[in-house]
């Protein structure tokens, strides 16, 4: 999705002539346009997005003289090369693909902590499954190196599993719907809006979640990511950014149902799906996110779940060294809004 063109309105001197009137106006337009700084923003469609969602449709950057578009990737995996390319100017995370990306010399930093996971991810298997230890020795689908990668390896931890006791089938969370459907998988990784898909399947006898985020409150969390080249380059950008964020989030408060029609016709869903899958997400609002940034034992605080993650990624040697905290995020924009 685009955003949608900004209309302007002038309002001319009555001494000038019409001819001298019109071209000062349309100077006036140009010079706008061109001195309305534009970023791309890499995302891929995830119910906790929402308010930026709201924010590009609504077009809530105009305000703060700000050209925003969303680039949509179907594959997150995709988005931190984007990112280092230049190819966008930031995009949304996971953090644990930040711990990965610090942990591989990239200097990305989180800005802005965006939400966790409360449900919205999850590992759904048919009926003869009834918990994680009987994944041992089967077909599991899921995309590696991305969130449900990262959840899988964290639900098999807990019963002292991992990927070599599984059979791994390599699939984007939008692919398993479909394969779990035809009876080739008995469990697969998703989220929101494939979790549904898959969980409404059979009248809702089918398939059930058996592992999910909200077995792990805070650990698959959603960030807004810069390289630090970016963030020193345009601070004031990132923030106006930020802005929108939070007056798109003060949009779903206020206007709820108009909001759920914005973001499910960005999300290919039906209002009503998008007020049930919200149900599976914590959007943190300004005052909470500090908190993120704060050294604490709570999975919601980057030091916690950083350290749970890095031990996870190391263990399956998709990094050799767990960076610190510390490099993996910039929080004095989010203090400087609070």
């Amino acid at each position: 999705m685009k955003p949608s063109a900004p209309t302007h309105s002038s309002r001319r001197n009555h001494f000038l002539k019409p001819a001298l009137g019109l071209a000062l106006s349309m100077a006036t337009l140009t010079s706008f346009a061109q001195s309305a700084p534009s970023m791309k923003i890499a995302t891929v469609v995830w119910i906790g997005y929402g308010p930026f969602y709201v924010a590009e449709a609504l077009d809530l950057y105009k305000k703060y003289k700000l050209k925003v578009s969303l680039q949509v990737f179907n594959d997150p995996a995709l988005i931190p090369a984007a990112i280092a390319s230049g190819a966008v100017d930031g995009g949304m995370l996971t953090y644990d693909q930040v711990v990965g990306q610090v942990a591989a010399g990239r200097n990305m930093k989180v800005v802005m902590p965006i939400d966790y996971s409360n449900g919205g991810d999850a590992i759904v298997a048919d009926s003869s499954i009834t918990k994680v230890a009987d994944f041992k020795g089967k077909k599991i689908g899921y995309n590696p190196l991305s969130p449900s990668d990262f959840l899988l390896s964290y639900a098999l931890k807990t019963v002292n599993l991992t990927e070599k006791d599984i059979t791994p089938v390599s699939m984007t969370p939008e692919a398993v719907p479909a394969a779990m459907a035809s009876g080739q998988l008995p469990i697969g990784v998703t989220y929101e809006p494939s979790l549904s898909q898959v969980l409404g399947q059979g009248g809702g006898k089918k398939f059930k979640a058996v592992f999910s985020s909200k077995n792990a409150p805070g650990l698959i969390a959603d960030v807004l990511v810069f390289d630090d080249k970016v963030i020193k380059a345009k601070p004031a950008e990132i923030t106006n950014i930020m802005k929108a964020y939070l007056d798109g989030m003060a949009y779903m408060k206020a206007k709820p149902d108009e909001a759920n029609k914005i973001i499910g016709k960005f999300m290919g869903v039906s209002a009503a799906e998008v007020k049930e899958q919200l149900t599976g997400v914590y959007n943190i609002p300004l005052a909470e996110m500090p908190k993120a940034f704060a050294p604490a034992k709570e999975t919601t605080s980057y030091y916690a779940s950083g350290e749970i993650i890095g031990q996870l990624l190391k263990a399956k040697g998709q990094i050799t060294t767990i960076p610190a905290t510390e490099a993996t995020f910039d929080a004095s924009l989010v203090k400087a809004l609070k």
